[in-house]
């Protein structure tokens, strides 16, 4: 397929292409983040893949009766942070943005684990690259402005 690019009143529409760098990079980056909440908020409630609440600043646990406890709400919305970037990409990408901000700000008032903050900011600046692209290939965006050039 060809990639084209339609432009009408200032506004580029980049054609759905598996040939197309750009759209390659907004489904690598959707799936990834559909993936990696879904896996980690699954696991807040098993602990296999690491002991959670060892990342948890004391006094956030104790806001709901423990760090299990938090940590078990932590990953229910984690899931539904995942399957919200799955349907919805241009409204999940921001909240899972948003959250990964909050995670670095504990990982930084717990005093440790430098390097996971590090990590989570490539995260959150992946998180934001989806959200841009998905104003552009978020397929109920990409639905209306189909019917808008067929007008």
């Amino acid at each position: 397929m060809k990639t084209q690019a339609i432009a009408q009143g200032g506004l580029v529409l980049t054609e759905e292409s598996k040939a197309n760098p750009a759209y390659q990079a907004y489904q690598v980056l959707h799936w990834g983040f559909v993936a990696a909440p879904l896996l980690a908020g699954i696991d807040k409630f098993f602990n296999i893949l690491t002991h959670w609440e060892m990342y948890l600043w004391a006094p956030l646990g104790k806001l709901v009766g423990g760090a299990e406890r938090f940590m078990r709400i932590v990953g229910a919305i984690e899931i539904v942070a995942g399957f919200l970037v799955a349907f919805r990409p241009k409204f999940g990408a921001p909240i899972v943005a948003a959250w990964l901000l909050g995670i670095i700000f504990n990982l930084l008032l717990l005093g440790s684990y430098f390097d996971i903050a590090l990590r989570d900011l490539g995260l959150f600046l992946g998180a934001v690259a989806l959200f841009r692209l998905s104003s552009v290939f978020d397929s109920h965006r990409a639905t209306k402005f189909s019917a808008e050039l067929s007008r």
